[in-house]
């Protein structure tokens, strides 16, 4: 063998080396993440205590809804909307039949 050889030969670790600083490694980066979590509930639980400590803002109540109107021209604006279904589903508008027609 050859000078160069035996140097590296030698300068391997021994297995038992390797598999135990491998498993170290494992365990403090579990660690870490473990601190990592840890950290993070306690600035997720004081900021959330922290905003239960302020008062809510009070929302003005919203007025009564009043009863719809009558809507002036339905026949006109269900004949528009049947038209514009009887085209999109390429039927004839006399196809069409509604049921019920409500304002939302």
């Amino acid at each position: 063998m050859s000078h160069l050889t035996q140097r590296v030969l030698a300068a391997e670790p021994s297995v038992w080396l390797v598999a135990v600083l491998g498993i170290a490694v494992v365990f403090v980066g579990l660690i870490a993440i473990v601190g990592i979590v840890w950290l993070m509930n306690k600035i997720c639980d004081f900021v959330a205590s922290k905003a239960k400590r302020e008062p809510a803002p009070t929302v003005p109540q919203a007025p009564e809804a009043k009863p719809a109107a009558a809507i002036p021209n339905r026949q006109e604006i269900l004949a528009a909307v049947c038209a514009a279904v009887a085209e999109e589903n390429g039927t004839d508008i006399s196809a069409i039949r509604v049921i019920s027609f409500k304002k939302l």
